[in-house]
């Protein structure tokens, strides 16, 4: 709005001519022109407008350089805006992840004359109160009153520059994994499966307690002794045997973390939501959120660590649906910026601790199919607006950790799954499985989704489950294992793929009775609250094999007079095993 200051001084100096004309004082005058002034600038503030800013400063990169610097550059597009309102400056601006706009700020960090080149340079100052690590910066224009952004939002896009633990992650020997139950009788089954990834479940909201004091940023934070003892067992046992440790980190409710909660969430029914999402969109829940993770990456930062090494992070469940992270209605944009700036939160404190750790999303199978734009979302539609919010910000080499089970999950058959009309060969398949999992890693190849070094993202299968018990013809492991083998043949065969990991090892009573018999193992019905094993399925050979160069297609020659084939090699496009068939 035009501003009462342009026109003061010139009413002022009007208001002295005529005091000395008519006589008056020139304190009389001025305070007779004071209130003229304010009913004249109140009416060109209602009849005059600012024009909008029409320069747009590209910020091209945000990085740390130097040690404890950071450089930002762009590059100014569009036309300089109007200098009758704007004055000839550039400003630059730091926000925290929780931030969104400048409001009344007025505290600019640094400044150019317009035409300069875009270029600022700014302290780091990390490990310390004033840590820029997870900021992001924006540049603005004045026009006298108040600061409008005129550039994209860019956080610091190499936080494993200052990592203090650099060790080269190790690829498995084969892709196969398993969610292992943590006991020690399954820990030591999953060794003799010769499983080479796994899962480990992560509850976020029970990491807070007594007995750990860790200090990040200035600031103490203390944390469950008693279960980060458990953790420390299983993730130290896996690494020991060179396994890939996978987290899934989830946010249950817990009356005592209301920080980690989105605001104005409530607990929901325990049957219809399952975990929240993250909260980094306030100051409390962003600074709990980044020594959490800071914390876990530290403790769990190397194969050389007493507690094991974590080597894949991934942040959530299945994010398209919010039964597994609930953060109330809102539009997918929406959802997805506040998703995106969690996982950024996330993203910078593990890769600054660990410099080659890779963090995932994880979706279900629903590529165009069961969304509401509320509370589901399309898988497609979330990776295109991740990808396009993400990459605005400044890129993140993110990965994706996918679900692709069989449609329905009661039937183990996923090599028919094309007749329900929802598994189609192409883009336009409204569900993504198995049967047609090269439309996911072909989508996965075009020039957006491709990481900051134009390489194919990383992709984990990292929950799927084939039951053993049909909803309508009972019990079948045979089909079981012949959907296991012909699964992972898949997964294997294809290079876009770095893991399968089976999402049971026991069979669970609930699950059981709904006709969702995922496990290796069988488990004591008479147990129901309780997942107890009590005998191997066929499946478990099968799986065991499955890698085995020597003995996979001898063990797995039973599963194709079922699926109805005569050779792998031509239905699965480069079966790794053709030259042995």
């Amino acid at each position: 709005m035009i501003l009462r200051n342009h026109f003061m001084g010139r009413l002022a100096a009007a208001a002295l001519v005529a005091a000395a004309m008519m006589g008056m004082s020139s304190i009389e005058a001025l305070a007779a022109t004071e209130e003229s002034a304010a009913q004249t600038a109140e009416a060109q503030t209602e009849a005059v407008q600012i024009p909008a800013p029409t320069e747009f400063a590209h910020i091209l990169s945000c990085g740390i350089q130097r040690g404890n610097q950071i450089a930002i550059r762009g590059q100014m597009e569009g036309t300089w805006s109007d200098p009758a309102y704007y004055d000839n400056y550039l400003y630059l601006f730091e926000l925290k992840p929780y931030e969104d706009d400048l409001g009344s700020r007025t505290d600019y960090m640094a400044w150019i004359t317009k035409g300069d080149d875009l270029s600022f340079d700014v302290a780091l100052n990390l490990g310390t109160a004033d840590d820029r690590l997870y900021s992001k910066f924006v540049v603005a224009v004045f026009d006298g009153e108040k600061y409008t952004k005129v550039s994209n939002t860019a956080y610091v896009s190499n936080p494993e520059s200052v990592a203090k633990h650099t060790d080269v992650y190790k690829n498995a020997q084969t892709k196969k994994g398993l969610l292992i139950e943590n006991t020690e009788s399954m820990v030591a089954d999953a060794f003799d499966l010769g499983v080479n990834h796994v899962i480990v479940n992560i509850p976020f909201h029970h990491i807070l307690g007594e007995g750990i004091n860790y200090e990040y940023d200035g600031k103490t934070y203390s944390f469950n002794k008693a279960l980060m003892q458990t953790y420390d067992s299983t993730i130290r046992r896996m690494s020991e045997k060179n396994m890939t440790v996978t987290a899934v980190i989830l946010n249950g409710w817990n009356d005592a973390t209301p920080q980690l909660i989105y605001p104005g969430v409530t607990k929901q029914p325990e049957n219809q939501v399952f975990y929240y999402g993250f909260n980094a969109s306030t100051p409390e829940g962003y600074e709990t959120i980044k020594a959490i993770a800071s914390f876990l990456a530290d403790r769990y930062s190397s194969l050389q660590s007493p507690y094991g090494k974590i080597s894949n992070w991934i942040i959530g469940n299945e994010i398209n649906n919010q039964q597994w992270n609930y953060v109330g209605p809102m539009g997918l944009d929406q959802y997805v910026h506040e998703y995106e700036r969690a996982f950024r939160v996330f993203y910078t404190a593990i890769k600054s601790t660990n410099q080659n750790d890779r963090l995932f999303f994880s979706t279900d199978y629903n590529w165009l199919h069961d969304a509401d734009g509320t509370k589901k979302y399309n898988v497609k539609d979330l990776l295109d607006r991740f990808a396009d919010q993400s990459g605005a910000g400044g890129p993140m080499d993110w990965g994706l950790a996918y679900h692709p089970y069989s449609m329905p999950l009661t039937e183990p058959e996923f090599w028919d799954d094309d007749q329900t009309g929802l598994v189609r060969g192409d883009v336009s398949s409204p569900v993504v499985n198995l049967k047609n999992l090269n439309v996911l890693t072909d989508y996965l190849q075009t020039p957006s989704m491709l990481s900051p070094t134009g390489e194919v993202r990383n992709v984990i299968l990292s929950e799927q489950g084939f039951t053993s018990k049909s909803a309508t013809r009972g019990e079948n492991n045979d089909l079981q294992a012949a959907a296991i083998a012909y699964a992972y043949y898949i997964a294997d065969s294809n290079p876009y793929i770095d893991a399968f990991i089976m999402s049971r090892q026991v069979d669970a009573p609930q699950e059981v009775n709904s006709s969702l018999q995922f496990g290796l193992w069988y488990c004591d019905m008479n147990q129901p609250n309780a997942i107890v094993p009590t005998m191997r399925k066929k499946s478990w050979v099968i799986y065991k094999n499955i890698d085995n160069k020597k003995t996979t297609l001898e063990t797995t020659e039973f599963a194709k007079a079922l699926i109805g084939i005569s050779k792998w090699s031509d239905v699965i496009p480069n079966f790794r095993w053709r030259s042995q068939e």
